[in-house]
């Protein structure tokens, strides 16, 4: 047929035209079965969940609406799990405990607001936050309080956070690379001291204790042996950034110094310590010493020999009669 066609000058039928070019298929990461699965599950959540809201504002009886929970939880809507988020250092157990206080295990009248503030009295927890994940699990994300300093006060050690409150630590010498604050009160202004400190990184590595005296300045006590008494308030840093200056053209650390005070503005007392006062006398002496010395070995002026007064000699020499 193809033949008759070509002699009787027929044209062959046209080719439709070739799709164009689209986006690629989309690959979802999860088994088409599994996939159905958890839409039907979240889906029937949802329903369930609406179910619940719609029985409670539209008055039903406490009753009934706890009877539907409980069928969503035989239904399989139940607290099976707990997945816990971002603790390290409180115990996971203790979290579990915390979220499943409840009544009741069904996922849909656990009360998240409840188990939030249970969590959160937990002694290392800051904030929580929990969420329902269906269709059977409680995922609760935690963060902790931060160790950031050791406090010592009446003969006792004890880990703190940036607000000072104390932290559970069983052995808190197993963290004495935290800085040391000292004194009544002085848990409650280590955050602000600690930030005035990171200002200059000198004397923040070089302090080995911080001491709040009467509860409103700080003595600094260096590892060089000497004490920076600071001003009270505001006045510390702007103390603290002069002596970080004046470090820089003549070094004040590990001379000897007993106490460098700060107190008085745009002024530093230095009281020295007794060996450091036995050194200076001992170089005082010696100094004068060597001064004795010194004016005995320089040689002595003579004074001119006594006699007649020379005779002038030469043409100055002449006397008029």
């Amino acid at each position: 047929m193809s033949a008759r066609r070509a002699r009787a000058g027929t044209r062959p039928r046209a080719r439709p035209p070739a799709p164009k070019p689209g986006a690629a298929p989309v690959t979802v990461p999860v088994p088409p079965r599994r996939l159905w699965a958890m839409l039907l599950w979240g889906g029937g959540g949802l329903l369930l969940a609406a179910a619940l809201s719609w029985a409670i504002a539209a008055g039903l009886h406490w009753r009934a609406a706890t009877e539907l929970a409980a069928a969503s939880a035989r239904a399989g809507f139940a607290a099976r799990q707990v997945q816990v988020e971002g603790h390290r250092n409180q115990d996971r157990l203790s979290i579990y405990a915390a979220a499943l206080d409840s009544p009741t295990d069904a996922l849909l009248s656990l009360d998240l607001a409840a188990i939030r503030a249970r969590v959160e009295a937990l002694p290392w927890v800051e904030s929580a936050m929990v969420s329902r994940r269906w269709p059977d699990t409680l995922v609760v994300r935690v963060t902790e309080r931060e160790p950031l300093a050791l406090w010592q006060h009446n003969g006792r050690f004890q880990v703190i956070d940036a607000e000072g409150a104390p932290l559970p630590v069983a052995d808190p010498a197993a963290m004495r690379h935290l800085p040391l604050v000292v004194g009544a009160g002085a848990n409650r202004e280590a955050a602000a001291l600690l930030a005035m400190l990171r200002r200059e990184p000198a004397f923040a590595e070089a302090t080995r204790a911080a001491i709040l005296v009467g509860e409103r300045r700080w003595d600094l006590r260096l590892r060089t042996g000497e004490t920076l008494s600071l001003p009270e308030g505001p006045e510390a840093a702007r103390a603290l950034r002069r002596l970080a200056v004046l470090e820089r053209q003549t070094p004040v650390r590990g001379q000897g110094f007993l106490r460098l005070d700060l107190r008085v503005p745009d002024r530093l007392v230095i009281r020295l310590s007794p060996d450091a006062q036995a050194r200076a006398r001992e170089r005082l002496r010696e100094e004068a010493r060597q001064r004795a010395a010194e004016e005995r070995q320089r040689p002595v002026p003579q004074a001119p020999a006594s006699g007649p007064a020379p005779v002038p000699v030469g043409p100055a020499a002449a006397v008029t009669a």
